[in-house]
């Protein structure tokens, strides 16, 4: 069964400094239709007006994995990790106990467009950890490049999850197949662009939500970025 979620049914939360698209409850956008898919907790569209950002908070027991678009993140950890997440990295926080940290876009003139995703952890209480990769552009493109991975496989960043997340560039005459085990769901975002996600046409913010498919097929791309995600039930 394949479920669409168009970008204009997201909750929306404009603080000024902050434009945010939420695919999931959070903060002061409820749905109870909305509260995840599979372990897959959270999914922010955010974007932070220059000279400003998140100050210092905490998380504990969540896999966090910001993957930025345009401009530069700031990060500033408990754990003394002080970081800039440009276009191209991907940045894994597991909070596990407790880990407190900040985001900020210190360009004066520049928005930074990021998304922020939250996977529950299989086991909860363990040390906080930091990773951050880059990856390039060309190996996303006309496929699927594995991000993050319980495994660390093809050089992913670890995350302490039962989830795989990729990320892919999708032009014309490019068409990308990801198998799924029995019993998984999976869950496709699409960045921009356009792209046919098992036949069904998705728009730029429009995601697939996958549940008893056995395949994901991504076909029909425009200039399409999208994260596909193979999560636990």
């Amino acid at each position: 069964m394949l479920t669409l979620r168009k970008s204009s049914e997201r909750g929306y939360a404009d603080h000024g400094w902050l434009k945010s698209f939420h695919s999931f409850s959070f903060a002061g956008y409820y749905d109870p239709q909305h509260m995840g898919w599979g372990n897959l907790r959270v999914i922010n569209e955010d974007r932070i007006a220059p000279g400003t950002g998140f100050g210092t908070h905490g998380h504990r027991d969540m896999e966090i994995i910001s993957y930025v678009l345009s401009g530069n993140l700031a990060h500033k950890d408990s754990m003394g990790n002080v970081k800039g997440i440009p276009p191209g990295d991907v940045q894994r926080m597991s909070a596990g106990t407790g880990v407190q940290h900040s985001e900020f876009n210190h360009a004066p003139n520049e928005t930074t467009h990021f998304f922020q995703i939250w996977i529950e952890p299989s086991k909860r209480g363990i040390p906080p950890g930091y990773e951050q990769k880059t990856f390039a552009a060309a190996e996303k493109q006309g496929g699927l490049r594995l991000l993050a991975s319980p495994d660390a496989a093809q050089g992913s960043v670890q995350i302490h999850a039962d989830a795989r997340l990729y990320g892919g560039l999708l032009g014309a005459d490019q068409a990308a197949t990801l198998e799924l085990a029995a019993g998984r769901k999976a869950y496709v975002h699409l960045i921009r662009g356009k792209l046919q996600v098992n036949g069904q046409a998705l728009c730029a913010g429009d995601a697939a939500l996958l549940d008893g498919e056995r395949h994901i097929a991504l076909t029909e791309g425009e200039d399409a970025e999208v994260l596909v995600f193979d999560l636990a039930p």
